[in-house]
Order: C-alpha cells, then structure tokens, then sequence
C-alpha cells in the first residue's frame, strides 16, 4: 500500500512534468530551500503531492523533503506508523526548464520504536537500515524502480491505462564501465586521488575503459538510470568548494546507494560505503561515487594512495 501511494504520487508529477511547458509551472519561485538553491515552481508541486499522498497513511509517521527545513508528521500514523520517509521530490530541477530528464528519489526506514513522537534522530540511521528506496526518472517514458532489499524492478508508467507495468524484472548492473559521469570543469578542485582516477579512465589505456564514454546530465535520477541500464560510474566527489561533499546523504545518496548494491554494484564517498555512514543532520551532505564495484574499487585504491 506504501509504496502504491508513492508511486500513484509519481504518476501525477509525472504528468505535471510532461505539461510544464503548457501550464505555467515552468521557471523559478523566487525562494530559496534550506539548501540555499533556487526553488522552481516544479519542486513546490512535487513535494506537496508526496506529502499529500503519505499524509493519510497510517502505517507512516513523517515524512522529511530535500525542500523542508524540518520533518513533517503525518496526520493518520503520528503516533503508530512504522515508517518513515525521505525524499528529494524533485531531483534534477535545474534542468526543467531545458526539457532534461529529471526524477523523484526516495527511502523508507522503520522506526526503532513506536507510541512516542518521532524526533529527527529517527531518520539519522545508516542506510543499511533501509528497508525500501526507489526513484521515478521522468523521460522519454515514466519508470518507476525500486528495491524492497530482494532486487530491483524497473516498471514502465502506460500511459493508455494509467498503470505502471513491469518491463525490467531483475535488474543488475552490466559489468561494464560503458558509462562514465563526472563533472570535468570542477577539475582544479579536486583532489589529487580523484583526478589520478579520471586520468587513468580517460587514458584508456586498459581493457576495461578502452571503449568507455563520457556521459553526464547533470541531473543524478537520469545519470544514475542511465548508468543502471548500461553499466558505469557515477562520481560528485569532495572538492576543495565542497570538502564534506555535495549531495544529500539522506534524499539522495542512501537511497541510491541500496539500489545500486541490490544490483550488484558498490556507492562510497571515496573511502567509506555510504550505507555505512550515520548522517549528522537531515540535511547532511556527502560525497558520492556509485556504479560498478571495480571501477568504485579502483577509484578507493587510488584515492588511498594519492589523498
């Protein structure tokens, strides 16, 4: 029943999406999150109809959004719900305005105890207490995927009928790096362990990365899918602009972190598995390298030797 209500959720962001353009929902609020990013008009849309949808289930407790400051509790399971919810409604925002495939992300953890009043620290578990994640990447096509720890299956939205159907059962990662996604302009920025990684892909001077591609969106839901289908590597390293890196451990990377490991795949930050790390704060950030386990592997051994 959750995860319906969260995908039926999807379903109508999907559309608001796909209508951007005609219905005035295009451009910039004129706020700014909790993140000290640009709200669009897409962001408010999306995080109000996933706590709408959640909001009267009993078995869910709060929510807690990329786009609120604090969690939020629901009005049906307060007090009695199991779960708990993170999500970024609206991942890639900056790119709606240029018709660039964006998505939702989201985990469900359960709480530690219930009959009390949830508190922030219910959510700052490791994601290996994740018990669901999932994303909807809205593209060509809508696809719904998630992982309730026994796999992932990608489902496809039919527009015809209003349903998502099954179309990729069991998804693994191909053991390929075909993909590589990294942000090169933020080169003199790294650190010397990650630019001896890039420079030893783009060397292609291996088997592995002979035939490698660089591909990157800038929007991490479509990057992160893309890579999923075809194998590769995903990495927003810490920077010397962003040394305790930049994406959200809670909304963005654990979520990820257990789909990718479902799949067969490896996430860490460059010398810890990001399932592994307990965040801080709601809003804890983090870096991020996900995608293949050797090439993750390779880009650790080289960190490690390199700092």
């Amino acid at each position: 029943l959750l995860m319906s209500h969260i995908a039926t959720a999807t379903k109508v962001v999907s559309r608001m999406v796909a209508k951007a353009g005609l219905l005035n929902v295009l451009g910039k609020t004129g706020d700014t999150n909790v993140q000290g990013e640009q709200v669009t008009k897409l962001d408010i849309i999306a995080n109000d109809m996933l706590q709408a949808m959640l909001d009267d289930l009993p078995m869910v407790a709060a929510t807690a959004s990329e786009e609120d400051e604090s969690f939020v509790l629901t009005s049906a399971g307060a007090m009695t719900g199991r779960y708990l919810i993170a999500f970024d409604p609206l991942d890639g925002s900056s790119n709606i305005d240029a018709n660039v495939s964006i998505g939702t992300i989201f985990s469900v953890r359960r709480r530690a105890t219930v009959g009390t009043v949830v508190k922030e620290e219910d959510f700052l578990g490791p994601g290996s207490e994740l018990v669901a994640a999932g994303y909807a990447v809205y593209g060509s096509s809508t696809m719904f995927v998630y992982t309730t720890g026994q796999g992932v299956d990608g489902f496809t939205l039919d527009p015809g009928v209003g349903e998502f159907v099954l179309s990729r059962p069991n998804m693994t990662l191909p053991d390929t790096c075909c993909c590589f996604s990294i942000n090169q302009t933020n080169r003199n920025r790294w650190s010397a362990g990650t630019r001896a990684y890039v420079d030893h892909v783009l060397a292609r001077a291996t088997p592995r990365y002979a035939k490698t591609t660089g591909r990157y969106i800038g929007s991490l839901v479509a990057d992160f899918h893309r890579n999923l289908i075809y194998g590769g590597i995903f990495l927003y390293p810490s920077d010397s602009a962003s040394p305790g890196g930049k994406l959200r451990l809670l909304f963005e990377a654990q979520p990820l972190a257990m789909l990718i490991e479902q799949a067969g795949g490896s996430a860490t930050d460059g010398r810890r598995r990001i399932l592994d790390i307990v965040p801080e704060g709601l809003h804890a950030r983090a870096p991020l390298v996900i995608g293949n386990t050797e090439d993750v592997a390779c880009y650790g051994e080289l960190v490690a030797a390199h700092g």
